[in-house]
């Protein structure tokens, strides 16, 4: 009796256990999603060495060491970084009139005041122009006034105005754009703007040498015979000598 109720149990336990078996679900073996691959790495001094050319402002990036903290935001941050670079040309007409006497740390600031600390693409700056300013890495007071003007990105420094010419690069998280004119901040040049160049002056239309009419007129202004009502100087000498002949005629008259 005993070892029949013990098969009974058994086999209750091990019917009971195959069920459990069949019914429980295995264990989730699904792969761990990849990492996101990292962002290519940019090289700002290759991109500004090989475009433009942009090798003064290139230069001011490297001696003022801005170009590490350029480098840093482009490669090592989420947010980014959008630089604003003049060619060459642009400085001829600033580099000795108001660079050359600014001091180190005041040139340092006019370079970060060529970038914004994130990435904007061209579409970016119609949202950009609906602000009064935006903040520059320079920081502080050093803040640009963006217009999109049907597409053209115009930029306002306070002191100097210029516009976007063209995008060098613009693949997040880096954009360049070329702009006409260096960016001078009103924080280091004030508000007295300079006038625009006046026009050169048009160059007097010298008339021409066979003209018969100009050149009688200027013979006759000219000449030292002439005299005011154009009579020739030849007939006042005709009749000096008519008059003196008359005046010795008279004086023999009257002796005799």
């Amino acid at each position: 009796m005993e070892f029949s109720t013990l098969f009974i149990v058994s086999n209750i336990m091990l019917l009971l256990s195959t069920a459990f078996a069949k019914t429980a679900s295995p264990p989730s073996l699904s792969p761990t999603p990849a990492p996101a691959p990292a962002p290519d790495f940019v090289n700002l001094t290759e991109l500004l060495g090989v475009a433009g050319p942009f090798h003064t402002f290139l230069g001011l990036l490297e001696s003022t060491k801005v170009i590490d903290t350029f480098q840093n935001q482009a490669n090592n941050t989420e947010e980014g970084i959008t630089i604003f670079v003049p060619k060459d040309s642009a400085f001829s007409s600033v580099k000795k009139t108001a660079l050359s006497k600014l001091t180190s740390d005041q040139i340092k600031q006019v370079v970060l005041f060529h970038a914004l600390p994130h990435f904007y693409s061209l579409s970016d700056f119609k949202n950009l122009s609906e602000t009064s300013s935006t903040p520059t890495f320079a920081g502080g007071d050093y803040t640009l006034n963006f217009t999109d003007n049907s597409g053209t990105v115009l930029i306002s420094s306070g002191w100097s105005k210029t516009k976007v010419s063209s995008a060098v690069h613009a693949t997040d998280p880096v954009a360049i754009y070329q702009v006409d004119k260096v960016l001078l901040p009103e924080a280091i040049f004030g508000t007295d703007i300079p006038p625009a160049p006046a026009p050169a002056p048009t160059p007097d239309v010298a008339p021409a040498a066979d003209s018969p009419t100009e050149h009688s007129a200027d013979s006759k202004a000219s000449s030292p015979s002439s005299t005011p009502d154009g009579s020739s100087s030849h007939k006042l000498i005709g009749y000096g000598i008519w008059a003196n002949l008359f005046l010795a005629s008279f004086g023999v008259l009257v002796l005799f």
